[in-house]
């Protein structure tokens, strides 16, 4: 990972920097993450989280709209681990989680509403590389992540 920016130090830095509302918990073993955003917007469908985190993620952060659903986890231990392998710098998803005891054990910053044991549904669904709103923020495609103890800070990408 690069050399890491307390999100303090960024807000500080730049009053323009849009902070999403603190509604997510810390789920991953990697506290502090930042890279740029790749974002999806999904319905209760994890395929396209898969897809992602399947991918080169060097420097990235993916950040998934699931629309807030508490109805069903779109990230657990198994994708967590494509995350890993493909080296993606953290997973912030707008919806719950599973496999927290495994999650929490990964090198990987992952940020949600709230665990939940059941699994999503496996349509392939949803839309890619889109700007989406959430948490009182829009964070589009190439926009920096930066996640801490602090929360989580987004500044308009290049």
């Amino acid at each position: 990972m690069a050399t890491f920016t307390p999100t303090t130090d960024l807000s500080d830095a730049h009053p323009e920097a849009r902070v999403l509302a603190p509604l997510f918990r810390d789920f991953g073993g990697r506290v502090r993450f930042q890279g740029t955003a790749v974002t999806l917007r999904v319905e209760e469908n994890n395929p396209l989280v898969r897809s992602a985190l399947q991918t080169p993620g060097q420097g990235k952060v993916l950040v998934v709209d699931g629309g807030g659903s508490l109805n069903c986890a779109l990230l657990g231990g198994n994708l967590g681990v494509f995350g890993v392998e493909n080296g993606w710098e953290g997973v912030i998803i707008n919806g719950c989680v599973r496999d927290a005891a495994e999650l929490r054990e990964l090198d990987l910053g992952v940020r949600a509403l709230a665990a939940f044991p059941r699994r999503s549904g496996k349509r392939e669904e949803g839309q890619q590389n889109i700007p989406v709103t959430f948490a009182g923020v829009t964070i589009a495609p190439g926009d920096l992540i930066c996640g801490d103890e602090d929360g989580i800070l987004v500044l308009a990408g290049n």
